[in-house]
Order: structure tokens, then C-alpha cells, then sequence
């Protein structure tokens, strides 16, 4: 294993250590680096539970989290790190979207587009092409890094919140056998059908819809060609989710290609971290299952 600090890749520069937090007996750690995919600066946040070393390596869980967060939201809000810590698996939380002076942002001050809201794709017109590539970022930048310079095995499971729960389901089904396990909570199901999701894609992606059903969750299970079950939870009280996450919509596809959805509604929650953090055990858990299995 490499020592933290050394150049991954040629193309990669330093990683460089921005915070160290002892939690759970683990450690909840801070990073940052020329990231040449995004062509900025990135952070990502990592916890490594307690024992984890180059003896005895780790499987790991990337979290994506939504619309104007960072990587921070996730690890001061959702009380992970006590699981993480009892499951013995490591937690990497990195930012929603590319930042600097010299990336662009919505034009018109909006939050939905840009900044905090890369939406896991690859974008492919100007001016969000040179930046916006956060679908490799995850899927081929980030894990080579992580699997290197830190004490994880190879072996990986994927959930988000919100847009970080659609990069979460749509990565996972995308990558056949990459993924032991995905789980979401409240996800974007299909941005293709829904108003703010096409302002997104048609920004991102260009005109044509074909493009955009690469990263929709729902047209990629009616495509069929990865069986791997979602785990979805969804907060009965979201004011998001007629408008935006449409979770009928995915039931309704899953049962028609047969695909294994684990739908859990649950009575009046809505949106929040608070209802993130409720039930982020029970993920933790069902991925831990997998992963060490």
C-alpha cells in the first residue's frame, strides 16, 4: 500500500490530508486533490473504522450526496460512523459536483444546475463538458484512489440521497458485478420525465433524449441489463417526492421487467438529513451483509 501522500497516478497529484476527527474508535478523515477528470481541485471525506489496516483492509461504501452539498453534508449529518464502526466497513463521501474560480456555474444564480449539482453524469456540451464529468470521476477515478492509498479491499457497495441516490442507483446499474450492493434514500428515479431533471440533462447532456436515458434509473431497468436488487427509502411526507422522485414510477418498471425493488415508505418522514439518519443504520447493515458475504 501506498503512504498517504504519494502520487497515486502521474496524472493525479498529491492527496493531501485536510482533517482528522477520531469517531467510534474509528477515524473520520478529510482529503483533497488535483483531480485531472473533474480538471479542479476535489475533496472527499473517508471514515475507516476501527482495525482497518494494510493487515487487515476494509470493504468501503461511497455515499453520494444531493443538490448543494458537499462532501460534509453526509458525515457531520447522518451519524454513519457509529455503524460504520460496528460493521467494520469504510464510509468515502466525495463532493456533489467540480468547484473552483474557473467552473461554471448556473448563469442565473439557480441551485439545481452547476455548482453542488453535477448529477453524476458525464456531460458532454459547453460550458459544462471540461468539468462536469463526475460519472467517471466515481465509477474510475475515485476508487483507484481509494483502494491505494488507503487500507480497503476492492470489494464496494454504492447509496445516495436525493441526486446522490439517482448517481447511486444509475452507477450501480450501469457497471454490472462493480457493485456488491446499492441502496437510496428519496432518489431522482426518472430526471428524464420530470421538468427540473430534463433542465438538468438538456444542459448536461444536449437536446436528444436518448442521451439522457444512460442516467435514468428507471429507462436503464426497462433496458435490463443488470438484475442487481435496489434498496429504496422513501419519506411519505417529502414534498419532493410527486414533483421530482416519482418512486411509482420505479415501482411500476421494476414489477414490469421483473426486476427486485425493496420499496420501504416510511409514514411521515420527508426530505431531510433527519430522515436520512434514521434508517442510515439499517443501509450500513444490508451492505455490510453483502460485502463480507
Amino acid at each position: 500500500m501506498k503512504k498517504l501522500g504519494d502520487p497515486v497516478e502521474k496524472t493525479v497529484g498529491p492527496v493531501e490530508k485536510i482533517g482528522n476527527n477520531k469517531c467510534f474508535g474509528g477515524f473520520q478523515q478529510r482529503f483533497r486533490y488535483a483531480s485531472p477528470t473533474l480538471s479542479s481541485t476535489t475533496t472527499f471525506s473517508i471514515y475507516l473504522p476501527p482495525g482497518a489496516s494494510a493487515d487487515a483492509p476494509v470493504p468501503v461504501i461511497y455515499w453520494l450526496s444531493g443538490l448543494t452539498c458537499t462532501d460534509e453534508n453526509f458525515v457531520i449529518k447522518a451519524g454513519a460512523q457509529r455503524y460504520a464502526a460496528e460493521h467494520g466497513v469504510a464510509i468515502v463521501a466525495p463532493d456533489t459536483s467540480p468547484r473552483g474560480d474557473n467552473v461554471p456555474g448556473d448563469p442565473d444564480g439557480g441551485w439545481d444546475i452547476g455548482l453542488g449539482a453535477g448529477y453524476y453524469v458525464d456531460a458532454t456540451q459547453e460550458p459544462w463538458r471540461q468539468h462536469y464529468q463526475m460519472y467517471s470521476f466515481i465509477v474510475r477515478e475515485l476508487p483507484p484512489i481509494i483502494e491505494r492509498e488507503f487500507p480497503v479491499t476492492d470489494k464496494k457497495a454504492v447509496m445516495g440521497h436525493s441526486m446522490g441516490g439517482h448517481g447511486a442507483l444509475t452507477i450501480a446499474l450501469k457497471n454490472p458485478g462493480a457493485y456488491s450492493s446499492v441502496s437510496a434514500f428519496a432518489p431522482i428515479c426518472a430526471p428524464s420525465q420530470t421538468a427540473r431533471g430534463q433542465k438538468a440533462l438538456g444542459l448536461y447532456l444536449g437536446d436528444d433524449p436518448a442521451a439522457w436515458q444512460e442516467y435514468d434509473t428507471c429507462a436503464l431497468v426497462a433496458a435490463g441489463k443488470n438484475k442487481i436488487p435496489l434498496l429504496v427509502e422513501q419519506g411519505s411526507a417529502d414534498d419532493f417526492m410527486a414533483e421530482r422522485l416519482q418512486p411509482e414510477k420505479l415501482q411500476q418498471v421494476c414489477a414490469q421487467h421483473q426486476h427486485p425493488l425493496n420499496l420501504r415508505m416510511r409514514d411521515g418522514y420527508d426530505h431531510s438529513y433527519f430522515f436520512v439518519a434514521s434508517f442510515i443504520g439499517e443501509h450500513v447493515a444490508y451492505h455490510a451483509g453483502l460485502l463480507n458475504d
